[in-house]
């Protein structure tokens, strides 16, 4: 079997598209059968994905802009990536809800949540362009459909019309970090995650104000992630009192350096509107950091009886929910033995084994439609 996967959410800074596109193909690799071969395709101006950056598996890096390419393979169907590649394929899987371009593969794409329908305001100007109009069209047209937990299958058969039959849940796995062995004495709060409005922060600085107000020696409030421009309020919001001082902004952080961050925490929090899987609260749950967050989209599947849920919309309800978990170790002691029974069963091998069945059924599939 020939498969190439678009590698390019994963080029640069990886946040959680990245992640699960560069986890997932490690773990392809390394559970390749005889006679499977992985080509990791990528394309950017800028950017450059080096041989020897997947070992195993082989790698095409073409000089073209990413959007000039997504531009011709969203709106034009073309080139096919063999003609990019040089090579032929028996598989193509888009790492987006977008078809790769294919003159004879069999044709996957991923989808991680329909947010792009309902907030198309929420997501990047290409994404606001593309998504919305043409995703379902193109899960339709797939042979197969992958998405990353029973909630975003859920939306994709009933929303976008593809039968349960022709979708793929591959959750992502937890990291193989060690669980921590004490809190750290000095702990913060921490969200992890690009500062954008669907990660609802607005709601999580007005319930650590009331936090503030209760408990005026309350732990800091750590933002990490990217900042892009649409954060900018946010930005300035955290330099005024009350918050002033209390807030910090690291910025992104490197896939290297979340491990010591997660360490630093004495909770975790993650009150966004939805969320196709939340790998930061797997993460969290994975080192020993108890977990607070919305009680919608996929994080209650992700999350289970590992951490706490509450409304993400009240912001009173989650003030509360962080004043009883900072000073309740005991609960906090529950949490982690709760959380790290759950996440032991998220392993990227389970991933790969998924999205492998998927080729196969996609391969069944294509070669049904072709006669």
């Amino acid at each position: 079997m020939r498969i190439l996967i678009d590698y390019r959410p994963a080029l640069s800074e990886r946040t959680g598209v990245g992640e699960y596109v560069h986890e997932l193909t490690l773990a392809l690799v390394a559970s390749a059968p005889s006679g499977e071969s992985l080509t990791v395709f990528s394309s950017s101006w800028k950017d450059r994905l080096a041989a020897g950056t997947m070992p195993g598996a082989a790698v095409v890096d073409r000089r073209v802009p990413v959007r000039v390419l997504n531009a011709a393979w969203h709106r034009l169907g073309w080139p096919p990536v063999e003609a990019l590649a040089r090579a032929s394929y028996d598989v193509v899987q888009a790492t987006s809800p977008l078809l790769v371009p294919s003159s004879r593969a069999a044709r996957v794409v991923t989808i991680y949540d329909l947010d792009f329908l309902d907030h198309p305001e929420r997501t990047r100007r290409e994404i606001r362009r593309d998504y919305p109009s043409l995703a379902p069209a193109h899960a339709r047209a797939a042979d197969r459909v992958i998405v990353i937990s029973e909630h975003t299958a859920a939306d994709v058969e009933r929303r976008l019309g593809v039968p349960r039959g022709r979708i793929t849940v591959a959750r992502p796995g937890a990291p193989a970090w060690p669980r921590r062995e004490r809190e750290p004495d000095d702990g913060v709060i921490l969200f992890l995650g690009t500062l954008e409005p669907r990660k609802n922060l607005g709601v999580l600085l007005d319930a650590y104000e009331r936090l503030l107000d209760r408990e005026p020696s309350a732990p800091a409030l750590v933002l990490a992630g990217r900042i892009p421009p649409e954060a900018a309020p946010l930005v300035a919001r955290v330099g005024r009192p009350p918050l002033a001082g209390r807030v910090r902004l690291p910025g992104y952080v490197a896939a290297d350096a979340r491990l010591d961050l997660y360490r630093s925490a004495l909770v975790f929090v993650l009150p966004s509107h939805t969320e196709g899987f939340g790998m930061p609260a797997v993460e969290a749950m994975t080192v020993g950091v108890p977990v607070i967050a919305a009680d919608r989209g996929a994080l209650p599947e992700a999350v289970g009886a590992g951490g706490v849920l509450v409304n993400g919309d009240d912001p009173d309800a989650l003030a509360a929910a962080l004043a009883q978990v900072l000073t309740d170790a005991g609960r906090r002691q529950r949490l982690r033995d709760a959380a790290w029974d759950l996440v032991r069963r998220f392993r990227w091998s389970d991933t790969a084994a998924c999205v492998r069945e998927a080729w196969t059924l996609a391969i069944e599939r294509h070669r049904g439609r072709r006669g």
